[in-house]
């Protein structure tokens, strides 16, 4: 199933209530949540009370992605603020496999996200705990960067490792992706794609526009 994140650190922030409810209404099932820590990736986003505030406004799936350092001290916390998948970083954990199995543990649903320079082979020995990968196609940290070349290359070794495995795992994709280069990125077999800037320059319509790609690439 090919399915939106929509990422709300491109949001208006006195808006995302309503653009919350807009992306909904146009099709979006997943809300994809950005937490920064200033250490694992340069810039700072946002946290639990967040999350917690924007938990009411939306019944949708609620996709956090952990850019933070050692991401285990927190798991318990960010299901109780509302999280329903929690993806982590191949590179920011001591113990990866600890870190995703504390994710199942918790009724969740459990990501292991790879940046542009480590080899997508790495997450080979973690598939058996795993509910979805997530390819950064910028590097993580800020928001509106260019999609790197290479990403779809990558991608499609992704899906072909996936495959491989036998397992129902979702192949998620992060930064740069917009409407010029969402076909192409479904092509490689991506199914859960996030954009953000591409999204909330107008939420309601840029939401539909995905959907209809989205959704022509399924009934293929």
């Amino acid at each position: 199933m090919n399915i939106l994140a929509p990422s709300i650190l491109s949001a208006d922030f006195k808006r995302t209530g309503e653009q919350l409810r807009e992306i909904a209404e146009a099709g979006a099932e997943y809300v994809h949540v950005d937490v920064m820590d200033g250490m694992f990736v340069p810039s700072i986003s946002f946290g639990m009370p967040v999350i917690k505030s924007l938990r009411s406004a939306t019944d949708k799936v609620f996709d956090v992605h952990l850019m933070i350092e050692e991401p285990i001290r927190y798991l318990k916390e960010f299901k109780d603020v509302g999280a329903d998948i929690i993806t982590i970083h191949y590179e920011a954990c001591e113990d990866v496999r600890a870190t995703l199995e504390g994710i199942r543990e918790l009724g969740l649903k459990s990501g292991l996200s790879v940046k542009p320079k480590t080899d997508v082979n790495v997450v080979r020995e973690f598939l058996d705990v795993c509910d979805m990968i997530l390819l950064m196609s910028v590097e993580p940290g800020f928001g509106g960067q260019k999609f790197i070349d290479g990403s779809l290359e990558r991608a499609a070794a992704l899906r072909q490792i996936i495959e491989e495995s036998g397992r129902d795992i979702d192949l998620e994709i992060d930064g740069g992706v917009n409407l010029d280069n969402v076909s192409d990125i479904l092509d490689a077999g991506v199914n859960v794609i996030v954009a953000g800037s591409a999204v909330f320059k107008d939420p309601a319509e840029n939401t539909r526009k995905f959907m209809e790609i989205l959704n022509s690439k399924q009934e293929v």
